[in-house]
């Protein structure tokens, strides 16, 4: 799972003036409903607003991007299926109407988002593996803990965030572990 506070917490580095957070997902996805629900919990913490725009599939997610046009600082896509799927028509709406986009994943950054702060499924799969093997040890499931990723990774689009209408900060730029 990627813990949310990072992932707001450099929407807040990258637009600092932040009041209002939109988020795309796909409601049927219990995924991202639950990622949705810690992400609108963490950021409320914050004093941040979020509104939500719902895709039920990729056709739809142009649309859900266009109605958060107006109402919103920035737009936040976690690794939501349907929303990644097309999210090259997210990045047109952001770049058309100057309004940041923060991924939850690399590869995301490297197609267009702005910046994400997020894991690399390599590492992912490395702390599942450990996991696994703890219970193949005779650990009972129940009582390994949840886990967030353990290793995250800054990944940059200096270029596609100025088609956003943003500069990333020179102190993000130099701790950005992938620049693209």
């Amino acid at each position: 799972m990627l813990p949310m506070q990072p992932h707001l917490d450099l929407i807040k580095q990258v637009v600092p003036d932040v009041k209002t957070i939109g988020v795309l997902y796909n409601a049927g996805e219990s995924n991202s409903v639950f990622s949705i629900k810690q992400e609108k919990e963490a950021a409320a913490a914050m004093g941040i607003k979020v509104v939500e725009a719902t895709a039920s599939n990729s056709s739809e997610v142009k649309a859900a991007a266009d109605s958060l046009v107006g109402r919103v600082d920035a737009i936040s896509v976690l690794t939501d299926n349907t929303v990644v799927s097309a999210l090259e028509s997210v990045i047109k709406v952001c770049q058309q109407n100057d309004i940041p986009l923060i991924s939850g994943d690399t590869d995301s950054v490297e197609r267009g988002a702005a910046a994400a702060y997020a894991f690399d499924y390599k590492d992912l799969g490395m702390q599942a593996g450990y996991m696994a093997a703890e219970i193949l040890g005779g650990t009972a499931v129940s009582e390994i803990p949840v886990q967030f990723a353990e290793k995250l990774q800054l990944s940059v689009n200096p270029a596609s965030a100025k088609e956003m209408g943003v500069t990333l900060p020179d102190d993000l730029l130099s701790k950005a572990d992938n620049t693209f």
